[in-house]
């Protein structure tokens, strides 16, 4: 039953104009409209895994230079974005269901660190598909991946961009409602 209520709302995510598609998909990429407003060429989409596969082949085809203007507009893990109230919903939801919304003294002290250290070496910063791990778990990824080279966090950060947003897209199409209702509720 599911599948027919995902299909009726393909149906409707088919029929949007393009600035519909845009402003109901536009924010799955963190402050990157552009990656909807690219995928929305490649409709009708015969199934969801189609339309998520456009999606991320709008990044895949972008040059690299605006794929690492999309990683930088992500927030650090519980950073200034965070304490100074200018993050998406989505990625408050995210990083609060992860428990970083109330990290100790320590903890807090510990993730500014990595965030600093992280950034200095890459360029970029560190980007993980929170929902998927405990918060010891996200230390702990964080500590391994700051051991590798900018070529492999580079890939690393594409693919939990990419799970993040299959994260966010799933949430949409779970919703009873089109996308564009579900945004205007």
């Amino acid at each position: 039953m599911k599948t027919k209520e995902w299909q009726m709302d393909l149906t409707a995510v088919n029929q949007m104009s393009r600035d519909s598609f845009t402003n109901a998909f536009g924010g799955v990429f963190e402050y990157s409209p552009w990656v909807a407003e690219q995928a929305w060429q490649d409709r009708p989409f015969a199934t969801i895994e189609e339309f998520y596969q456009a999606m991320f082949g709008a990044v895949r085809r972008a040059p690299r230079t605006q794929i690492e203007a999309l990683l930088c507009l992500h927030p650090d893990l519980a950073g200034k974005e965070a304490q100074d109230g200018n993050m998406t919903v989505n990625s408050v939801i995210e990083q609060s269901t992860a428990g970083l919304n109330s990290l100790t003294s320590g903890e807090l002290q510990k993730m500014r660190q990595l965030n600093a250290a992280y950034r200095a070496k890459h360029q970029f910063p560190f980007i993980i598909a929170v929902r998927n791990y405990s918060k010891a778990e996200i230390f702990s990824e964080f500590e391994r991946r700051l051991q590798n080279d900018t070529a492999t966090e580079f890939d690393n950060n594409i693919a939990q961009v990419f799970n993040i947003v299959r994260m966010r897209l799933d949430r949409i199409f779970a919703e009873e409602t089109t996308p564009l209702q579900k945004d205007a509720a």
